[in-house]
């Protein structure tokens, strides 16, 4: 007795598949070409980018450089200065900023419609939302090694290995943070109402976490509510996988709740952003 055999895929199904490939990579150049046009335009975009995390390096780092030392902890192997310990947290404020920038362009796409011509595009709407996260997070990367450079100059230097590993390590903070920033921008309606919600995500995000100072010296000065905020502040799991990866090694536990808020947070914006099931379409809803 045969088996029956299984129905042969249809040629034109088969023919299809590259030309959805196709359209879906021309997409991702368009969105990746628009924000680079963007980014080129605002070209204080850029200066801001680097003189924000380089005024907290001249200026903050210089004046707690005799005040407060790092001890040798992981993934340190001798006695660090504050500067050398403080760039890891200024590459993190690099892509939080960004990440919150990008946010806010979807703001006002959406208010001046832009957004709706967009998502007409024959695509999944979460592709397109992936795009764009993508898009915002490479010009982040490229925004963070800036700031490097700039670090460099100033005699804050990292392993040479320690740059190249960096690029996985800024590249996922950047997606979980960029996709944090989709959640927010699904909920604000209006860029002054976005302005408002930034201050309330990033400077708290920022001064709640491993950014300006090591875990360990807030449980040993006693703020243990600041010290368990911190330990379950997504920024602070990336900063220290940035701190890891520049001096050529891997914090997994770091990397794992990156990588899970991430996906989480990617998801909650897609969501959102599906007029079916999100909030945009419970708003438009009458009533």
């Amino acid at each position: 007795m045969t088996r029956p055999k299984a129905p042969a895929t249809s040629d034109a199904a088969i023919g299809e598949r590259p030309a959805l490939a196709l359209h879906a990579l021309r997409a991702l150049r368009g969105v990746a070409r628009r924000e680079i046009i963007r980014f080129v335009r605002q070209r204080g975009r850029l200066v801001s980018a680097i003189v924000r995390p380089t005024l907290w390096l001249v200026v903050f780092a210089a004046g707690f450089h005799d005040i407060l030392g790092v001890s040798i902890v992981p993934p340190y192997e001798t006695y660090i200065t504050y500067g050398e310990y403080l760039v890891p947290g200024l590459l993190g404020i690099v892509l939080l900023f960004n990440g919150m920038l990008s946010s806010l362009s979807l703001v006002y796409d959406r208010e001046m419609g832009i957004m709706r011509l967009v998502l007409t595009a024959p695509l999944p709407r979460w592709y397109l939302l992936f795009c764009k996260l993508l898009a915002g997070t490479l010009l982040s990367v490229v925004q963070a090694y800036a700031f490097l450079l700039v670090a460099f100059c100033f005699g804050e230097r990292l392993p040479a290995l320690g740059y190249v590993l960096l690029a996985p390590a800024l590249l996922a903070s950047g997606l979980m943070l960029g996709s944090i920033g989709l959640v927010f921008s699904v909920h604000v309606r209006q860029m002054e109402n976005f302005a408002g919600a930034m201050n309330f995500v990033i400077f708290p995000m920022f001064f709640m976490s491993s950014a300006l100072y090591p875990l360990w010296k807030l449980q040993q000065s006693g703020d243990s509510w600041l010290f368990w905020v911190a330990t379950v502040n997504p920024f602070t799991h990336a900063v220290e996988l940035l701190r890891f990866a520049a001096y050529e090694k891997w914090n997994f536990t770091s990397l794992a709740v990156v990588a899970g808020v991430a996906l989480a947070s990617f998801v909650a914006a897609a969501i959102g952003y599906d007029p079916q099931r999100g909030i945009i379409r419970r708003r438009q809803q009458p009533g």
